[in-house]
């Protein structure tokens, strides 16, 4: 467990992906009864930077755009249960580290567009006037939504459980990491294809999969099977339960789950390390090497 973990994580949000469906919920009710209200909800810099600070967070309310409502809950449900799942492998804290981080790489990302689109092209923008700017920017902000957030989940469950198979189409079993991969490659394929906003959107949404790749190689090569159980050792060895404990009388074998209250202490005469109870750390015989 990290120094940053033991700080921040009893703030993580525990199912933050039915968290997020429920934001979605929300962004779908406004876009039936209000739809014109989406466009004060994108995730604008050119705005935030004018007061519209809200943007910061209410462009999560925006869901990936599906006309057919039935594949749009099952797409909902498809990433809730595969993100359940990250959950509970990596544990709360890492999955909204994950989650979150993908957001704020999406805000930088949408930043760092406006002040290169300055950079290039300020004359002309200059030239348009405010009202123009504002609406230029409006169009770009549709680009830096959760759709790319979504993706980088999916890569990461991929990365995770390759061996895992799902029905595609509801019909033909493929294994996780094939579909991984053709992922992988229709958003390379958007990216090189894609015009400049494409290419800034993709790359900040995903720049928090590139950062799990980089630090999580290990868990890639264990199977779920093995990640839980050493999700479950690491908690049982905080927790002291489970037959797991820190201290152990060498002499009665009596530990602090035993006995909460007693002190227990390392022999400095004795060879090796052998701990003793409060009552045995005196009154032991001391164990020299032959």
């Amino acid at each position: 467990m990290s120094s940053f973990e033991k700080k921040f994580g009893k703030y993580a949000i525990r199912n933050l992906s039915v968290v997020l469906v429920i934001c979605y919920a929300i962004g779908y009710l406004f876009e039936l009864l209000m739809p014109n209200i989406v466009y004060y909800l994108t995730l604008n810099p050119y705005a935030i930077l004018h007061g519209q600070v809200w943007r910061l967070v209410t462009w999560i309310l925006i869901p990936p755009s599906e006309s057919n409502i039935f594949f749009t809950l099952i797409m909902l449900y498809f990433y809730c249960s595969i993100g359940t799942t990250l959950e509970r492998t990596w544990g709360t804290y890492r999955y909204n580290v994950y989650i979150f981080s993908g957001m704020l790489f999406t805000i930088l990302g949408s930043f760092l567009l406006m002040g290169y689109t300055y950079l290039r092209f300020g004359n002309e923008l200059t030239a348009l006037g405010a009202e123009s700017i504002a609406l230029y920017f409006t169009g770009v902000s549709m680009y830096f939504s959760t759709y790319y957030i979504n993706m980088s989940i999916f890569l990461a469950f991929a990365a995770t459980f390759p061996d895992v198979s799902v029905l595609l189409m509801f019909i033909i079993p493929i294994k996780v990491k094939w579909l991984g991969v053709i992922y992988a490659i229709m958003l390379a394929f958007s990216f090189f294809q894609g015009d400049i906003n494409i290419k800034f959107a993709i790359a900040a949404s995903l720049l928090n999969f590139v950062v799990f790749f980089f630090t999580s190689r290990n868990m890639m090569h264990l199977n779920p099977r093995q990640i839980h159980r050493r999700q479950e050792f690491k908690r049982d060895v905080r927790r002291g339960s489970s037959g797991i404990t820190k201290h152990k009388c060498a002499i009665c074998g009596r530990t602090e789950v035993d006995s909460p209250d007693m002190q227990f202490r390392f022999c400095s005469k004795c060879d090796g390390n052998y701990e003793y109870c409060e009552e045995h750390l005196y009154t032991h015989t001391h164990v020299k090497r032959q």
